[in-house]
């Protein structure tokens, strides 16, 4: 009798978990299907200039319909994954940070005065925590399903949404708690910087890319940077360092490698920075060998990389944003991807033998909506 009461108070847990689960998922299901509601760098900026309590706790309101529209849609398509890759335990791991979070947002109450919006933000601020590992937890997922399957075209047009969507998600959150700063540093309006020097960032980011690419072969290559240091435009930091970091990092590794057995003093990488009417146009050029043409069309898919991947199948997720010099196949994708959000692009010219041009392309008038998947 002890035996069939446990028994059957494990069933009746076991249907109560399938209860909460289906009724979840018809919850985000639902918001699956609303539309998403994009925004301009220049709104932003606009609206942010002056965020007063009240255009604060309009953000928030924003943010409470807006987020659990983006948060279902990625974790619908995390469901639906072709080749088992839903099942692999790091998209899994993925998944459920998303329904965690989409439960969250969900299960908070109307916004209705500054004190609802000040928990709200705290939320927020830690659902943005909670999604740090989100790239390389799913570049993991992605390189197990590789040693099973075939890797289809499905699964490189997945990511990009995905993590194309993931830009945005933290882009307004992050707008919306950093306007909370209450020392702002000087022309900043939450993250935007508003006279921001492309020539700063790219000598910024060369520097780091230098520092890793001395860490990782005990040598660097020079940078040469040209461009107008007095011209600025309107722009956000992370994402432009982080753009330019990605590139470098690609063009310092090509050219030591290539020189770093040779008589030879191995060539700057160099970096050009022209102030168009339109676009902010950044260059980065190497002579680095160059890629094969039958490598340009992998060139933006993801996982692929010519450098050993520093993924391994037990690899630590809580370490693996640490810096590295390459390997792990997602920095050209993802970069691009940043690019294409506020209305620019990427593109990738190869002389095989020579060397590599990268040109990346920023909306200077930041009128262009986010790019929404």
């Amino acid at each position: 009798m002890v035996l069939l009461g446990s028994r059957s108070r494990s069933m009746s847990t076991e249907l109560k978990k399938m209860k909460t689960w289906s009724s979840l998922m018809k919850e985000v299901e639902k918001w699956g299907c609303l539309r998403q509601t994009g925004v301009s760098l220049r709104y932003m900026m606009e609206f942010g200039s002056s965020a007063t309590p009240n255009d604060l706790l309009l953000s928030a309101q924003f943010l409470h319909k807006e987020l659990p529209i983006r948060i279902a849609r990625r974790a619908l398509d995390l469901q639906s994954l072709p080749c088992a890759l839903s099942r692999t335990p790091p998209v899994l791991k993925v998944r459920d940070w998303y329904l965690d979070s989409f439960r969250d947002i969900r299960s908070f109450p109307e916004i209705k005065n500054m004190n609802d919006e000040k928990h709200f933000t705290e939320m927020i601020k830690a659902i943005k925590v909670r999604h740090n590992n989100v790239v390389p937890t799913m570049a993991l997922g992605v390189q197990q399903l590789k040693t099973v399957f075939e890797y289809p075209d499905e699964i490189d047009q997945f990511l990009d949404r995905f993590y194309l969507s993931r830009i945005g998600i933290r882009m307004i959150i992050g707008q919306h708690v950093e306007l909370h700063n209450p020392n702002p540093p000087p022309n900043y309006v939450g993250y935007i910087h508003t006279k921001l020097s492309p020539v700063d960032v790219a000598r910024d980011a060369s520097e780091d890319a230098r520092a890793m690419c001395y860490r990782e072969y005990g040598s660097a290559p020079e940078v040469s940077i040209y461009g107008d240091p007095d011209f600025t435009f309107s722009y956000v930091p992370d994402h432009l360092h982080l753009m330019v970091l990605e590139l470098v990092k690609n063009s310092l590794r090509a050219v030591q490698e290539r020189f770093m057995d040779s008589d030879k003093v191995a060539p700057p990488v160099r970096i050009i920075v022209a102030d168009g009417i339109e676009d902010v146009t950044i260059k980065v050029s190497d002579e680095g060998g160059g890629i094969p043409r039958s490598g340009l069309p992998k060139m933006f898919t993801y996982l692929y990389s010519t450098a050993t991947s520093p993924l391994g199948d037990h690899c630590d997720l809580g370490t693996a944003d640490n810096a590295t010099m390459a390997g792990y196949g997602y920095g050209l994708p993802i970069c691009r991807l940043y690019a294409r959000y506020f209305g620019g692009d990427l593109q990738v010219i190869s002389m095989e033998g020579y060397g590599t041009d990268a040109y990346l392309h920023l909306c200077r008038l930041g009128d262009s909506e986010e790019l929404l998947p």
